[in-house]
């Protein structure tokens, strides 16, 4: 008996779109990484990356100079200021994303514990 030679051609190209599809994938999304001393160590890439982007905020935000509380009510008119913590540093966990099917790599934001 032979095997039905359309339902082979079938399995044969469903194998190959779904190794092409797995490939295409690969590399692309959401991965943590730790800031090293001189790159971007991801957790699934084995070395480490020195050509890396940083998200940046868009904007500012200014508050008065007075202590600022969670209950402390801003007035119009006040002036605000937030002040953000300069940079990243050597052992911070991120959180980053590939970009442009995987060959930039863009780092979103710090990572912590939601323990601390």
């Amino acid at each position: 008996m032979s095997k039905d030679p359309y339902g082979h051609f079938a399995d044969v190209m469903r194998t190959s779109m779904s190794n092409q599809t797995r490939q295409a994938l690969n590399g692309v999304g959401a991965v943590l990484g730790t800031i090293t001393g001189t790159g971007l160590k991801l957790d699934d890439f084995k070395h480490e990356l020195q050509d890396y982007l940083i998200a940046e905020l868009p904007g500012t935000l200014s508050i008065s100079s007075k202590t600022v509380k969670e209950t402390t009510p801003i007035r119009d008119g006040e002036e605000v200021l937030l002040e953000l913590k300069k940079g990243l540093k050597p052992g911070d966990r991120v959180l980053a994303m590939r970009v442009n099917s995987g060959n930039d790599v863009v780092v979103v934001c710090k990572v912590v514990s939601g323990h601390a």
